[in-house]
């Protein structure tokens, strides 16, 4: 194999389609796909792809130094694309503490075994084919909310917004992103962040407000809204994410931090008025029969107002945006969600975990 690539959290939405995308794309890499299978990792999402010659699964945690280290050594991991994160915000209010551990100590655990592989073992690199060492990366996902939030008042989120992460999830992963920084001005390990705008698409886990809105229109249930749904944010369609992270990763500059946005602002009420139309729509059903739905309930604690992201330099300086307008993602995005009912429902029934924890049982 050319290289040897781990991507962590590749069970999970925006990984499977990374994992996808790579596998895919690149025959001659082996893709390492380290996954804990927690609730919002599901094996499912990459059936497509899961007897592809270069494709390898390895169940394991990110915080276990020890089983990470072997991973680096038995695969002889040149790159890391690090997605592995507990993401849902409201979770991180109720248990920060696994949030600290996954996103800071999972992260620390892999920029060491990085380190110890790469650069504290010279035996190792040289076992690597001409050149192949020198394009090692770690390349650290991390999230817009680092930043804090944003007035009604154009202004945008750049690679020089200072840090003001409000909620106890953006708060471990700004922890993440600066032990990240450290470790490239440290020890020299070649480092790439990104911090990107909310994802939408297929294979979202349904916490999530598009994927739980789709299906509660679909059930006739309650639309929870929180506060007057005035908080906006900018949407990007996964697959212009995965794209954004694959050109990144081959070309962007080592040490550098690359914002990716969709341009692409959405209040949440506006937001989810478009989706009732959309289902409706393609349910058959009468424009505004699901207006009704809506339910305002009380905000959440330390909601940021506005999110919004300037991908300015990653246009500039790598070619990069989105190629998809929002009304043509939203749409293949509910259709997809409406086509795959069965996934559905076996997400929210959690039949899908006890299937891998009986696969992976005593691992």
């Amino acid at each position: 194999m050319k290289r040897s690539i781990l991507i962590t959290g590749g069970a999970g939405f925006i990984g499977s389609h990374v994992v996808r995308l790579f596998v895919r794309k690149y025959p001659d890499y082996r893709i390492v796909n380290l996954d804990k299978l927690t609730y919002a990792g599901n094996l499912e999402n990459l059936r497509d792809i899961e007897n592809e010659p270069n494709y390898v699964f390895e169940k394991a945690d990110i915080c276990d130094f020890d089983e990470v280290s072997r991973i680096f050594r038995q695969y002889d991991i040149d790159g890391v694309i690090h997605l592995a994160a507990e993401s849902h915000v409201d979770r991180s209010i109720k248990d920060p503490f696994t949030f600290a551990r996954t996103n800071v100590l999972g992260t620390l655990s892999l920029l060491q075994a990085a380190k110890v592989c790469w650069l504290d073992s010279p035996s190792v690199i040289s076992t690597k084919a001409e050149g192949r060492a020198e394009k090692s990366r770690f390349y650290h996902i991390s999230t817009d909310e680092v930043y804090g939030a944003l007035e009604f008042d154009g202004t945008l989120f750049t690679e020089e917004t200072r840090y003001d992460p409000h909620s106890p999830y953006s708060a471990a992963k700004a922890s993440s992103d600066h032990f990240v920084r450290a470790f490239h001005d440290t020890y020299g390990l070649p480092t790439l962040v990104t911090n990107c705008s909310n994802n939408y698409g297929p294979y979202q886990f349904p916490e999530k407000l598009i994927p739980l809105f789709i299906n509660n229109i679909r059930h006739r249930k309650p639309l929870p809204v929180y506060g007057k749904g005035e908080n906006v944010r900018d949407w990007l369609f996964v697959e212009d994410h995965a794209r954004a992270i694959d050109l990144i990763f081959h070309e962007g500059k080592v040490g550098e931090t690359y914002n990716i946005g969709g341009f692409n602002e959405w209040k949440n009420i506006d937001l989810i008025r478009v989706l009732i139309r959309t289902v409706d729509r393609l349910l058959g059903r009468p424009e505004g029969a699901d207006d009704d739905l809506i339910t305002f309930v009380t905000d959440r604690a330390g909601h940021d107002l506005r999110y919004a992201i300037d991908s300015t330099k990653l246009k500039n300086e790598l070619g990069w945006e989105p190629s998809l307008q929002f009304e043509e993602g939203i749409e293949r995005t509910v259709r997809w969600y409406l086509d795959n009912q069965d996934w559905m429902d076996r997400v929210t029934s959690g039949d899908y975990q006890k299937y891998y924890e009986e696969m992976y049982k005593g691992r």
